[in-house]
């Protein structure tokens, strides 16, 4: 006996992804034009880099807007099944594109440590290294603010971007030890710490990627939420045992098929009742479940 219901994201789910995404794209913008100023005026290149690198997040945001609204589309003819694995496809192109920023952060830094110009590059002023601390304040706070509406709506997109304020507050990191430590005579640190904020970027892109296509394949959910679902239908009364569960990734959510065993000797139209409250209990209980199918055995 099967029951099948297609429940859909919370209301606020679009609205609460795009708020964050404007206040990004605001951030970012204010931010890139002050840290190119500053950058020009102090004569710093790494900050001049900096800024490009802020800037470049704003296209990375604009992604994760497309992709959100794509997935936050209804069930269609063409889609019977939703459109939330859109937010897997930009994240896997938003993991792609962390990466290529942070290769390109670390290659500049390798060359200009083999190539020793770090030497001959002119002394930045201060007004780069206050530019590079507000920088890491505020893409510091940037990332909290991100992560935190990410994981409350569960978007696997918006957590990427989240991830794209952090490499841009390390990159600030490594501008403004660069940029001090050319100040003390070590401008040598500047390229160093580019290669080491290159490989923090690229384990953040990696781990974005892995669980974009975990979410792409069908792999079960997390084993710890995968035994909270097995509880809570073995506490639904009339269920003796669970014969069988098996959950899928379906970009951000999850689809759960439960065979259930109950007493046999119940009617027909008891069994099913039993079956819709497991269906129920699950998709009330866990807004993670896009989709539930009970199926009832006699134990």
């Amino acid at each position: 006996m099967k029951k099948k219901q297609d429940s859909v994201k919370p209301d606020n789910y679009q609205a609460t992804a795009m708020r964050v995404s404007r206040i990004s794209i605001a951030v970012n913008v204010g931010l890139s034009i002050f840290k190119l100023v500053a950058g020009i005026l102090a004569h710093s290149g790494a900050m001049i880099s900096d800024a490009i690198h802020s800037a470049s997040d704003v296209l990375s945001t604009v992604g994760v807007m497309v992709g959100v609204h794509l997935a936050g589309k209804k069930s269609d003819l063409e889609h019977p099944y939703g459109h939330e694995r859109m937010e897997s496809i930009v994240s896997i192109l938003l993991a792609v594109f962390l990466a290529a920023v942070g290769i390109g952060i670390g290659w500049s830094g390798l060359q200009d440590i083999l190539s020793g110009e770090y030497n001959s590059l002119p002394v930045p002023g201060i007004l780069a290294a206050a530019a590079a601390i507000l920088s890491i304040v505020v893409k510091e706070w940037m990332y909290w603010f991100t992560r935190a509406a990410a994981k409350r709506i569960n978007s696997p997109a918006l957590m990427a971007d989240a991830w794209h304020h952090r490499s841009d507050s390390l990159s600030s990191i490594g501008a403004f030890l660069g940029i001090m430590g050319a100040r003390l005579g070590f401008p040598i640190l500047d390229p160093l710490v580019s290669v080491i904020i290159c490989l923090f970027i690229l384990k953040a892109a990696y781990d974005i990627f892995m669980a974009a296509v975990n979410q792409m394949v069908d792999h079960s959910c997390d084993p710890k939420l995968e035994s909270q679902i097995r509880e809570s239908v073995m506490a639904t009364d009339g269920v003796q045992a669970v014969d069988m569960l098996h959950t899928r990734m379906f970009g951000p959510r999850i689809y759960v098929d439960v065979e259930i065993a109950v007493d046999g000797n119940l009617l027909l139209k008891d069994a099913h009742q039993i079956a819709e409250n497991v269906h129920d209990k699950l998709e009330q209980s866990f807004r993670e479940i896009k989709h539930c199918m009970v199926h009832v055995n006699p134990a």
